[in-house]
């Protein structure tokens, strides 16, 4: 099953590709991850645009069967709160007009599947990461490595 994890963003979506081979916590393989950037400079409704046709792009080369997304926990700032929110929105459009059934992990609980503590940084997080997928593994963002740890996290409550 390929499964595809997401950290939402507006300005930046980190995402992962997995193939889940088997029905234990360690069976399966580690495909790419990468980021969907939209600049500033650019019409809101663009930005938007941009996040659903390259998601869609990502799915459909993918063949992704199951998005795994991280939940939206708190904001101090309320209107990064609503633009997330909104890529968000269209992020969960896309995999429901393809069929594609969601799960949903809060930060939380990333932390504490990847590391065995809810609060850890993501110095911890990307440590446990590169652990589990080899030190070749190199993030081009915290929210690249954030979509990484989406997707182990998911996989291993798959047992």
């Amino acid at each position: 099953m390929k499964i595809l994890s997401i950290d939402p963003g507006f300005e930046k979506v980190g995402w992962a590709i997995f193939d889940k081979t088997g029905t234990g916590n360690t069976d399966f393989i580690f495909i790419t991850s990468g980021l969907i950037k939209t600049s500033k400079a650019i019409l809101h409704e663009l930005r938007l645009k941009i996040i659903y046709e390259t998601l869609n792009e990502i799915i459909e080369k993918h063949k992704v069967e199951r998005l795994v997304i991280e939940k939206l926990f708190f904001f101090k700032n309320k209107k990064t709160v609503l633009e997330v929110s909104q890529a968000l929105g269209v992020i969960e459009l896309s995999a429901s007009i393809m069929n594609i059934p969601i799960s949903r992990l809060t930060p939380l609980e990333i932390k504490q599947i990847i590391t065995g503590y809810g609060t850890a940084d993501k110095e911890s997080v990307q440590k446990m990461i590169k652990l589990e997928l080899g030190d070749q593994i190199v993030f081009k963002d915290d929210d690249e490595s954030d979509a990484i740890a989406c997707g182990l996290a998911y996989i291993y409550t798959q047992r």
